[in-house]
């Protein structure tokens, strides 16, 4: 009866955990609400990033000293009346056409808000748009680049200034040219140029024609939304990144920074590349080597977010022109990409992808499985040939951990008997077991440490999948269209065949219902334990994770059905190479049957 309560227990435990997961997960990570309509939406966040751009100038005059103070309060009440007139149409935006890129340029305070990914698709459909990674002011996604200048007692450009352009569309071998005169004696102008994939260069130059010296700070910022955001987790970083004195700093997300004093955070040291991330995507800022920069990040309000890159003020004489240049990264995390960016001079790039502690681990096996992928042509084929080898490898260390466990289960049915002789006297017990294992010559600890050894290995395996761009997209066999995607055969709308979506921790594919069968099998044969009250978790516990994991992409899953099955035949393998193990199985198998005629006998009687 006892046993029956704490099964019924068991079991209501399990199904308040399957509920509470999705209720806390949606509470952690909850998904962006859709607006109600642009109407709305659009003229408060234009309002508020314009507000913002405006205060960009008039915060960079005043962290450059005292001789800027002064000009502050003009720069922020805006431009002049001249450069104000013209407002009845915008400026014709200049193309980028890029071999990875695309998008436009807005002459308009020399921002760059139109970008898009060539190579990537938002959706899986063939006719799916690009992914955007760049949109404008006051849309849903806004994000965006800017450039400019301040000074003391000195006429700058703002965030509403209309440059001129010449060039274009921006092209590896065709740069772009904004330019544009104060009327007093300077000139600015910023160069733009891009390369073969996601880097652009911005060469801003301020040449001094006038009477006298000027004192000018160039500048550099991103501006996005954190709506839509990609949910950060203790796997991977979705917010601010940077790498400062060589080390990236995963340490701050949007949160940090809205709850920060004044919403500003100025990390430590100086400042390599400064930016925001998605799980595949990045945006970052990367100052002029051999000049000093301070780098920081600034919450505007209405979930508006800035990453700056101010120079430091520079004084131009009279005949003079000074520049600055800042590299703009607008692009997919690629691993072999940001590593050869790395290799050309930038610190850290490669480690913009969240690797953690194992990425020496992680890089080599993210190699050999795109290398698997080229060859055979699956990305699904090559997770389970990975998984395959790391299997391989790790063979000897298994066996190990193989013989510790057959000789626990070896001498289980010893361990049952001294359990029930002494099971009033645990000193006694615990001194009688300690003496059967140094006997029979069994260590319960010794295959404690081949587990550990092959943690950090698997758990590597899995982050490389989780990271993985190359997996995004790719299709398997059968319905299994998206390997980054969760499985879509959920079997209680019957594969789709009924009109209905089902809640996502009722949402059990066929790849999940796998993997809960797969782990079964594979605690059948470990020895049992022998709790009654263990019994019955280990019992349910392929079951629980089964609700668990499926709302993990199918690759994830694939990987876990693999090594599972892996791990059966493995075990099967070595079981039948130990003679006392086969002996010991058909004495179980031997003592079950039994166990049934009896019962089936007691029933006969009854």
């Amino acid at each position: 009866m006892s046993n029956q309560r704490n099964l019924l227990l068991a079991v209501a435990l399990s199904f308040l955990l399957i509920i509470g997961w999705d209720f806390v997960m949606q509470r952690i990570y909850p998904q962006p609400e859709t607006p109600e309509g642009t109407e709305e939406t659009a003229p408060d966040a234009l309002a508020s990033a314009d507000t913002a751009a405006t205060e960009a100038n008039s915060d960079v005059r005043r962290s450059g000293g005292s001789d800027i103070d002064a000009a502050s309060d003009e720069a922020a009440a805006g431009p002049a009346a001249d450069e104000a007139a013209p407002t009845v149409a915008a400026p014709d935006p200049v193309a980028i056409d890029a071999p990875e890129l695309a998008g436009s340029i807005n002459p308009m305070g020399a921002r760059i808000d139109d970008v898009v990914l060539k190579p990537h698709r938002e959706e899986l459909a063939k006719d799916s748009d690009p992914v955007r990674i760049f949109a404008k002011s006051g849309t849903e996604e806004q994000h965006f680049a800017q450039f400019g200048f301040v000074g003391d007692g000195v006429k700058t450009p703002t965030p509403e200034t209309v440059w001129q352009t010449s060039g274009g569309p921006l092209a590896p071998e065709n740069p772009v040219t904004l330019s544009w005169d104060n009327g007093e004696g300077q000139r600015f102008t910023v160069e733009l140029t891009v390369d073969e994939h996601y880097m652009i260069s911005a060469k801003q130059t301020v040449a001094n024609t006038g009477e006298g010296s000027i004192a000018i700070q160039p500048f550099a910022s991103l501006n996005r939304t954190s709506k839509g955001v990609d949910d950060s987790n203790w796997i991977i970083h979705s917010g601010p990144i940077g790498a400062f004195d060589e080390a990236v700093d995963f340490g701050w997300d949007f949160d940090d920074v809205a709850e920060a004093e004044n919403g500003r955070v100025t990390p430590s040291g100086n400042a390599n590349w400064i930016g925001f991330t998605d799980k595949y995507w990045l945006s970052a800022l990367i100052p002029d080597t051999g000049t000093k920069a301070q780098a920081d990040y600034r919450s505007l309000g209405n979930e508006i977010f800035r990453a700056d890159v101010i120079y430091e003020t520079v004084t131009v004489p009279a005949g003079k022109q000074v520049s600055r240049s800042t590299q703009l990264f607008a692009g997919a995390k690629e691993s072999e990409l940001l590593a050869e960016y790395q290799a050309n001079g930038i610190p850290q790039f490669g480690n913009a992808i969240d690797w953690g502690w194992f990425g020496f681990i992680e890089k080599p096996m993210l190699w050999l499985l795109k290398q698997l992928f080229a060859f055979f042509g699956n990305f699904g084929v090559a997770i389970m040939l990975l998984t395959l080898l790391v299997r391989i490898v790790l063979f000897p260390i298994a066996q190990k951990q193989f013989k510790s466990f057959a000789g626990m289960r070896a001498v289980q049915p010893k361990v049952k008997a001294l359990q029930d002789r002494y099971k009033e006297d645990k000193p006694k017990l615990q001194q009688e077991m300690m003496a059967l294992y140094k006997k029979e010559g069994v260590n319960p600890l010794a295959g404690c440490l081949p587990t550990l050894l092959q943690i950090p290995i698997f758990f590597a395996l899995y982050k490389v999948l989780m990271l993985s761009i190359e997996m995004r997209h790719q299709p398997f066999a059968l319905w299994i269209k998206d390997l980054s995607a969760p499985d879509p055969a959920t079997i209680l709308n019957l594969f789709g065949l009924l009109p209905f979506d089902v809640p996502s921790f009722l949402g059990v594919g066929v790849l999940a219902v796998m993997l809960g069968a797969s782990m079964w099998l594979q605690f059948k044969l470990n020895p049992a334990p022998t709790d009654p009250i263990q019994q019955q978790v280990f019992a349910i516990m392929p079951w629980l994770l089964m609700f668990v994991m499926a709302p993990f992409a199918a690759g994830l899953l694939l990987y876990w059905i693999t090594n599972n099955v892996l791990t059966l035949a493995q075990q099967k393998f070595l079981y039948s190479r130990d003679p006392a193990l086969k002996a010991q199985a058909e004495k179980d198998k031997a003592d079950k049957a039994k166990e049934q005629e009896r019962e089936k006998s007691k029933e006969a009687k009854g």
